[in-house]
């Protein structure tokens, strides 16, 4: 009489560890976490407003291999004279498999000499980063670069 007992004891205990695997997976959604390409897209489309973006005068340079994605350097430079005429207004860094896709946004002027930016960025995965600068006269020019990391960053919850 004491075995069965103990047997439906366990018994009861797996149907709650299960009830209670099942529920954790509900609550936590890792893919949830980090952005998709579909959130890049938006946060592009947010930026430029719907305008068409042209490939070229953008040039990104990230490490085709990244050890951790804690620390990853990057630099952008863009084609432009820099005057009073013709400069960049913006450059903004999109990752589209970081929680949060827009990475930074810098702001220039014809002041600002040259439109070179080297700074260091978190990935949280292998991914695809986009560069995308706005000239004076409205334009929208992009460049981007793929890079593969083996430790990633951004890894908590959101």
């Amino acid at each position: 009489m004491k075995k069965i007992s103990h047997n439906a004891r366990r018994y009861w205990l797996k149907q709650v560890q299960g009830l209670g695997l099942l529920a954790l997976g509900f609550c936590v959604k890792p893919l949830v976490a980090f952005a998709k390409k579909e959130d890049a897209d938006e946060a592009i489309k947010k930026i430029t407003g719907g305008a068409a973006i042209t490939e070229g005068k953008v040039n990104l340079t990230i490490p085709p291999l990244v050890e951790n994605g804690n620390l990853v350097v990057l630099k952008v430079s863009v084609d432009s004279p820099m005057t009073g005429n013709d400069y960049v207004k913006t450059i903004h860094v999109i990752a589209e498999g970081n929680p949060l896709p827009n990475i930074f946004t810098v702001y220039l002027t014809p002041r600002s000499g040259t439109a070179n930016i080297t700074t260091r960025v978190r990935l949280a995965d292998s991914q695809k980063v986009w560069a995308i600068a706005q000239m004076s006269n409205g334009s929208f020019w992009s460049g981007s670069a793929e890079t593969l990391v083996t430790l990633s960053a951004c890894t908590e919850m959101v």
